[in-house]
Formats: structure tokens, C-alpha cells, sequence
């Protein structure tokens, strides 16, 4: 009955251990550059966490090794691998069908926009530049701020490589809508659309109950 028992369980924890890889479930690569930043690494997590990835390429300058070594870990059928510096950039994005880029500096306080731009412009720049000769066809999406400036930039060099579809290029804001929201709800719990920047931040007062808001001012 213990032998019974203890076979049952290895069966179990083996199916558990396994269960991805039997999918049917097309391959899909996908290559975050910026991975071992504040957003790249909970976003590598997110990606590992994925069914529907079989393989996660994780980039960055440096750190990657170790932030690749973690997520591997979680046993999930997607193959992760970490690259760092400029050498190994084409092989991480060799192949890959969805590029996920988070890379670039915060805006740190006293920062002006235009101050984020100068030094993330060149980096959205480069990056991009490899993803149009390793991966022309990948579905790219753009987290580095400002992102209503990086995007463009983005669109420029895929042009220039002749690679550019506008239904491939993706500027997401999620993370700052939600941020958006949540400092709006501190006052009022009302929708928020835009939020790439502060003065995009709108609320949408109309989908609001028709009460007085004691001590609010909208700007």
C-alpha cells in the first residue's frame, strides 16, 4: 500500500513537473531587453509564468545571468536564457516573435522629460536598430519613457531598415494608467484613461455618481 502510495505521488509531482512541455501549444520566443531593471525582472517572471511561451530571452548590460538563473526555476515550459552587453544582444533577439523592451533609466526627481529623453533615445535607438536586422517581424512592445517619444523613434529605425508595421509597434501605458488611477482614487474613484505622463492624466468625471467633492480641485 506505501509503495502504492509513494508511486502515485511520483506520478503526480512528474505530471505537474511536465505537464507544460506536452502542450500543443505553438513555440514562441519572447526576448525582454531591459530585464534586469526594476520593471524587466517582475515582467520576466510574468513571461516565465506564461503558457503560451516556450522560450525567454533576458537581456541587459549587466545582472542578467543571475536574474535568468531565478526565473528558470519556476517549472514552466519556457527555456530561459540570459545575454548581457552588446555581443550577445543579436543572439537574444535571433528568432524571437515579441520583444518586450523596459530598458533605459527612470526619471529620477528633478528630472525634466527632456532630460529622460536625451539618454533613453539612444538607447531605444540601438536596441531597435538589432531588432531589425535579428528579428524583423517580431511584435515589439515599448515600456522605456517617455514612451510618446521613444515610440516614434522606434518607428523611425524600422522605417529606415525598412522593416516598420504599424501593427507590430506598441507603446504600453498600462503601468502608468494604473498608477494614474490609484493617485485619482486617493481622492475621487473615478476611470482614468492616457497617464503616459502627468499632464496626460484624465479622469473621466462623467462616469463619476453626481456628488459634491468636499475639498477637490481639478486641474
Amino acid at each position: 500500500m506505501r509503495m502504492s502510495l509513494l508511486r502515485s505521488a511520483s506520478q503526480h509531482l512528474r505530471r505537474r513537473r511536465d505537464y507544460s512541455s506536452a502542450s500543443a501549444s505553438p513555440e514562441r520566443k519572447v526576448a525582454i531587453l531591459g530585464a534586469a531593471g526594476g520593471i524587466g525582472q517582475p515582467l520576466a517572471l510574468l513571461m516565465k509564468l506564461n503558457p503560451l511561451v516556450s522560450s525567454l530571452s533576458l537581456y541587459d548590460i549587466a545582472a542578467t545571468p543571475g536574474v535568468a538563473a531565478d526565473v528558470s526555476h519556476i517549472n514552466t515550459r519556457a527555456l530561459v536564457k540570459g545575454f548581457v552587453g552588446d555581443d550577445q544582444l543579436g543572439e537574444a533577439l535571433e528568432g524571437a516573435d515579441l520583444v518586450i523592451i523596459p530598458a533605459g533609466v527612470p526619471r529620477k526627481p528633478g528630472m525634466t522629460r527632456d532630460d529622460l529623453f536625451k539618454i533613453n533615445a539612444g538607447i531605444v535607438k540601438g536596441l531597435c536598430t538589432a531588432i531589425a536586422r535579428h528579428c524583423p517581424n517580431a511584435l515589439v512592445n515599448m515600456i522605456s519613457n517617455p514612451v510618446n517619444s521613444t515610440v516614434p523613434i522606434a518607428a523611425e529605425v524600422f522605417k529606415k531598415a525598412g522593416t516598420y508595421d504599424e501593427k507590430k509597434l506598441f507603446g504600453v501605458t498600462t503601468l502608468d494608467v494604473v498608477r494614474a488611477k490609484t493617485f485619482y482614487a486617493g481622492k475621487a474613484n473615478v476611470p482614468v484613461t492616457g497617464g503616459e505622463c502627468s499632464c496626460c492624466w484624465w479622469p473621466c468625471w462623467n462616469h463619476y455618481p453626481a456628488t459634491v467633492l468636499t475639498g477637490y480641485s481639478c486641474k
